[in-house]
């Protein structure tokens, strides 16, 4: 039985520290693909303090059995002190693109 296959979220200060991780996560078959959304605007409370960032959104495909070993790599390549790391699982999609994601997180 194929592994799970979840989709990560996760945001960033700016785009070039979401490309760097995207790139490494693909590099090290941590993720199948990372998508970069642009232009989100995120209003939060931080120690205290409501604050807003503008912020750019990481959606990481990989699969289940690689969730710890990414959450630990994006630990270490994150520059903020809390990062938003949340997991989602798939409980619907087109076969073969599931099927893609669990080939290309192995090897």
């Amino acid at each position: 039985m194929p592994e799970e296959a979840i989709i990560v979220y996760c945001t960033f200060p700016d785009a070039d520290a979401a490309r760097n991780a995207a790139r490494t996560l693909v590099e090290q078959r941590l993720a199948a693909c990372a998508s970069i959304l642009p232009g989100v605007e995120s209003i939060y409370r931080w120690k205290g303090a409501i604050e807003t960032a503008s912020e750019v959104l990481l959606l990481i495909k990989t699969t289940s059995g690689k969730y710890q070993m990414l959450e630990t790599r994006i630990l270490a390549l994150h520059p903020y002190e809390v990062p938003e790391i949340v997991s989602v699982r798939i409980d619907a999609g087109n076969p073969p693109y599931l099927h893609w994601i669990g080939e290309n997180v192995t090897g």
